[in-house]
């Protein structure tokens, strides 16, 4: 069967099991391909994931899209690509295919508007892991570091007071030990996710990098107390690719960052780029901050003052493809400029 007729019969509601038999054996495995199955292909890291397994390896993907139009990669053709259109809220239909996964990717996630981030974050998510195959299945899920204290334990505020997106991914995380498939998880944790190009979407932090830039003419003669990691959405590609590849034994985790930066370090960092030099700078304390918040009336969720009070989320043995004796694609700010095209002075 023709890889075109393949993602018609899903479209139509047939299921993986019936491709699945018929399209592979047209298209032979090698012996240490595997059949992965992916949610969050049509995101942004969802599309450096596709691309560098399309590239690097040999596995077949099983991408669970709900608009394929979406997929900004030319993938509709590959033959090692089958599309499956639909959702987490009706993962029930892939449930026998489901157990033929030998890898599972789950980076999708609902940030809120008109989907029920805690049914498709938490119930969803789960429903799907307990579909899979723990003696045969590796999982690599997508939570985030925000809900980590620095000693990279579950931060309790994270559960009370975070955002709805927030509150799902660390009761997602607490539920995780309950599951027979536990063992085989390897759960990351992304810090700051740049990424996107003409192929790919941006994520939301690079969308507004350039308006970023062009207030640091200002924000140089400002300090402040606070730190961070970031890290190119390739680069976690660069990971999770070599996680899939390599196994561990037991349940595992990992922060996906840089090395953490200063506030201060950023600015001087962006500045020294692009040849703004730095005179001065007046210190903005946490008090002053509370006061601005005040006679401006702004309005702060409760998360937003407890980040802003907390200031450093920051965390020990951040990982990044180096790690794994990789080359990272972003390993800098000078880099990250650079690839979003913003020239140097």
């Amino acid at each position: 069967m023709l890889a075109r007729e393949a993602i018609l019969w899903v479209t139509r509601g047939n299921s993986l099991a019936e491709v699945s038999n018929l399209s592979f054996s047209e298209h032979p495995r090698t012996a240490d391909a595997k059949r992965i199955f992916m949610t969050g292909a049509s995101g942004c890291v969802g599309h450096y994931l596709v691309e560098r397994l399309l590239n690097q390896t040999a596995h077949e993907l099983f991408l669970l899209v709900r608009d394929p139009g979406r997929l900004r990669l030319p993938v509709q053709e590959h033959p090692r690509v089958k599309i499956l259109q639909g959702s987490l809220e009706d993962i029930g239909r892939f449930a026998e295919s489901l157990g033929q996964m030998d890898v599972a990717i789950l980076a999708a996630a609902a940030w809120g508007g008109d989907q029920d981030v805690m049914d498709i974050n938490v119930n969803r998510n789960l429903e799907l892991l307990q579909l899979l195959d723990p003696g045969r299945c590796q999982v690599i899920y997508f939570s985030t570091a925000s809900i980590l204290d620095r000693q990279g334990q579950p931060l309790r505020e994270a559960g009370e007071i975070g955002t709805d997106y927030i509150r799902s991914k660390y009761e997602c995380h607490q539920q995780l030990p309950e599951l027979e498939i536990y063992p085989k998880i390897t759960t990351v944790f992304p810090t700051l996710v740049f990424g996107g190009d003409k192929d790919k979407p941006y994520s939301f932090i690079s969308a507004g990098l350039p308006e970023v830039v062009k207030w640091m003419g200002v924000a140089r003669f400002l300090s402040a107390d606070g730190s961070f990691h970031f890290i190119h959405a390739q680069d976690i590609a660069q990971v999770v690719v070599h996680l899939v590849d390599h196994p561990g034994e037991g349940y595992r985790e990992y922060v996906l960052g840089n090395p953490a930066l200063t506030a201060d370090e950023l600015v001087e960092k962006v500045c020294d780029y692009l040849g703004l030099r730095i005179w001065f700078r007046i210190p903005l304390s946490f008090w002053l901050a509370r006061v601005i918040i005040r006679v401006f009336r702004i309005e702060m969720a409760d998360w937003d003052y407890f980040c802003l009070s907390y200031r450093h989320f920051v965390y020990a043995n951040a990982t990044n493809p180096s790690r794994f004796g990789r080359v990272a694609y972003c390993a800098t700010l000078a880099d990250l400029l650079r690839i979003h095209g913003i020239e140097a002075g």
